[in-house]
């Protein structure tokens, strides 16, 4: 991959920077300056995911046949950058870039045909059944139980730290369907209407105040077979295939880019009394940016390799556990910059719903939140231990 822009790619990037003058209002800039989850809020992204959607953007990382845009590695490296740039929303990943690729790649025509549209308008809102109580990050230690019971599966169980499962209609699901000896071989992919009898969501406050995860209660939930992703207790290759894309099929660096961009201004501003005259706080600067042209060098690795119709593969692990670290060092140096006079704490949430005139700057009043909120990156999606444990083993083959 060259590093710098061709002219088409160049005339690409002014087409992609029109299309946000036009169609990213100030309202939706405003509220995703005060978001401060990974997850933005569903109000937030609709009307963002409606304008992509009518142009064909949604899904960058999808072919063509399947509604994809068909672009190039760079093409995706260039979009993703303008909206991070311009103070997008970003939409939520579990329909397109976790589900998607698995239904395309393992799904039957007839999943691939109902899904996947209803992904790319939005009209169905997904969330992960994976993690379990008990089960930490040893996730093939799964207990929830799908029983085969005529056309239907019948499952009772529970899943923790489900994201956003308070807003979804749908869920894919690890579950056990029989007990092998060897217990990555008992597990299957289920996809259940989260509409079902039976299912029970109960919140959980994260330490920031936001309501982002929930615990999720399955008493003999009825599951059409149909719903199940390729073959019975073969799911664990899926929930792998699925998490590759989780850690590494996205691109990180451009968010992480403007997230930095945001404290370094903020540090250089009379809000914090021109924090960035500090050695230390100078030094950290710039050594987060040193770590993130790094990640951003992998990154355009992977991508090419999606350019060319590879997966991820277990170098996702090696961008998740940076991309999580550089976010939480951005935040903490966030912290620093402001210091204690200005630690604003909102209690309302969200606070991208916040209507009144701000008595502080968004980018103040979302420093402490967002730092706590960011505190779970290095947990979900496999903790940073399992990252370094799959590295270890299948990258540096230790």
């Amino acid at each position: 991959m060259s590093l710098s822009f061709t002219p088409d790619e160049l005339r690409f990037r002014d087409e992609v920077r029109e299309f946000i003058a036009a169609r990213l209002s100030p309202e939706m800039r405003r509220a995703t300056s005060l978001s401060v989850s990974f997850f933005s809020d569903p109000d937030l992204v609709a009307p963002w995911q409606a304008a992509l959607n009518e142009r064909g953007w949604v899904a960058p990382g999808w072919p063509a046949e399947h509604g994809g845009p068909g672009w190039t590695a760079t093409q995706r490296w260039i979009f993703e950058s303008e909206c991070s740039r311009a103070g997008a929303p970003q939409l939520s990943p579990m329909g397109i870039k976790m589900v998607g690729p698995v239904l395309i790649r393992f799904g039957t025509p007839a999943q691939k045909n109902f899904y996947l549209p209803r992904i790319l308008s939005g009209e169905d809102r997904w969330c992960q059944g994976y993690s379990e109580p008990g089960s930490g990050s040893d996730l093939a230690s799964l207990k929830t139980r799908a029983v085969r019971d005529g056309d239907h599966y019948v499952v009772s169980g529970t899943k923790i730290w489900t994201t956003h499962a308070h807003f979804a209609n749908r869920m894919f699901a690890l579950v056990r369907t029989s007990d092998e000896p060897r217990q990555q071989d008992g597990i299957s992919f289920l996809l259940i209407d989260m509409d079902s009898p039976g299912i029970t969501i109960r919140p959980i406050l994260m330490i920031s105040g936001d309501h982002d995860v929930n615990q999720v209660f399955f008493d003999d939930v009825r599951v059409p077979v149909g719903n199940l992703v390729g073959e019975q207790g073969r799911g664990w290759t899926y929930g792998k295939y699925l998490l590759e894309f989780e850690r590494g099929g996205g691109v990180n660096s451009p968010k992480l880019r403007a997230a930095l961009e945001k404290v370094r201004n903020l540090a250089g501003s009379d809000l914090s009394h021109r924090a960035i005259a500090y050695p230390e706080i100078a030094m950290r600067l710039s050594e987060i940016e040193l770590d993130l042209q790094t990640l951003e060098f992998a990154e355009l690795q992977v991508l090419s390799a999606l350019q060319r119709g590879e997966n991820p593969g277990p170098v996702s692990s090696l961008l998740k556990l940076r991309a999580s670290e550089i976010h939480q060092a951005i935040s903490r140096v966030g912290v620093d910059v402001v210091g204690q006079n200005l630690m604003v704490e909102e209690r309302r949430r969200p606070l991208a719903a916040l209507n009144e005139e701000l008595l502080v700057s968004p980018e103040v009043l979302s420093v402490v939140p967002r730092h706590l909120n960011g505190r779970a990156n290095t947990i979900f999606g496999g903790s940073s231990e399992i990252q370094r444990d799959i590295i270890a083993k299948q990258v540096l083959g230790l």
